[in-house]
């Protein structure tokens, strides 16, 4: 199924009709569909097994639904899972997440009601990497320069500063070598990229020889020989604006920040005012603080930075596969197994 060729009818249980009675046979799962949660064109695969509560309609059936969900799906910032939510669903199961990261979620409160937590790894890894390059191709060549001046020119011709810079032979710097950074550096070697990486622990010598990558035991090393610095971590409290006024002070003033990983991983204070300096040329990020950033946010000021709203994910085939891969985990669930993606601290 494809989201552009194919229309899916979407049920909601609304109310007591044969139809609906019938499909309460299936497990209900809480879930938002539609706007800010999964898209319409996805749930063909989880009304074969699921009878699908609609936030909206829980929020206004709250008796009647409370002891029948036993999955909630978190997909986006839809709505959020907290003491209240948990209490009021004795029969929840699992909580199960659209995407690898679950740093939204709250894992010992939820877990204290006997609930376990579900994701989607390694689902989301080539579109994530696909997404990093994208963004460094982008920023680098003044893609969306190029583009305005098409749709707006007042001339005919193109200024001096609309030229860009070669990615093939420059050096990007990985901070983060796990499996989507890893696929970033195969990405990059076929651009005929220098590597540098820096990572919790070295990758095996013939990992690196395949994409050659070189390893940078120490972060001030990357960032100062680094002509691309592409963040690729998971949030943690040890890498919490990770990349702050010390570490962008330390790149190369032609250098250009990128960050596939997650917003608070970047100081944006910090990065706006080594913007404002030019301190680094430019960036390129898929993820903020916020998400969406206000309108009147500094860093959406800047004609050298690219901001997108959390797309790297965003595709037909992987969405797909992340719908496709939670209902896996929560038949698992309500089946009294374990999950095949069951999150742990």
């Amino acid at each position: 199924m494809r989201c552009q060729r194919q229309t899916v009818q979407f049920r909601v249980f609304r109310g007591r009709s044969n139809r609906a009675a019938q499909t309460m046979e299936k497990p209900c799962i809480l879930a938002t569909i539609g706007h800010e949660g999964i898209y319409p064109c996805f749930t063909a695969c989880i009304e074969k097994h699921f009878t699908v509560v609609s936030y909206k309609t829980f929020a206004q059936k709250r008796e009647h639904f409370a002891d029948k969900i036993q999955v909630i799906f978190v997909w986006g910032g839809a709505f959020k899972v907290d003491r209240s939510l948990l209490q009021s669903l004795p029969k929840l199961k699992a909580v199960v997440n659209g995407g690898v990261g679950v740093d939204h979620l709250d894992i010992p409160l939820i877990n204290s009601f006997g609930v376990k937590v579900g994701n989607t790894p390694h689902v989301v890894d080539n579109a994530t990497a696909d997404i990093g390059m994208s963004l460094m191709l982008a920023s680098a060549r003044k893609i969306i320069q190029g583009d305005n001046f098409s749709r707006h020119r007042e001339s005919k011709d193109l200024r001096e500063s609309s030229l860009g810079n070669d990615v093939s032979g420059a050096t990007l710097g990985i901070i983060g070598m796990g499996r989507i950074g890893y696929k970033v550096a195969k990405r990059a070697h076929g651009f005929d990229m220098k590597i540098l990486y820096h990572n919790r622990n070295r990758r095996k010598e013939e990992e690196e020889r395949a994409v050659g990558a070189v390893y940078c035991e120490k972060l001030e090393e990357l960032l100062q020989k680094s002509d691309f610095v592409m963040v690729v971590v998971n949030l943690s409290p040890q890498t919490h604006k990770l990349i702050g006024a010390k570490e962008l002070a330390m790149m190369k003033s032609s250098g250009t920040l990128i960050n596939i990983s997650r917003g608070l991983v970047v100081d944006q204070d910090a990065l706006v005012d080594a913007l404002q300096r030019k301190a680094i040329k430019a960036a390129a990020l898929d993820v903020t603080y916020p998400e969406p950033l206000p309108r009147d946010h500094p860093l959406l000021s800047f004609p050298n930075v690219i901001v997108l709203p959390h797309m790297g994910t965003h595709t037909v085939e992987t969405s797909q596969i992340m719908v496709e891969r939670m209902v896996t985990n929560a038949l698992a669930a309500v089946n009294g197994e374990q999950l095949p993606n069951e999150v742990k601290i």
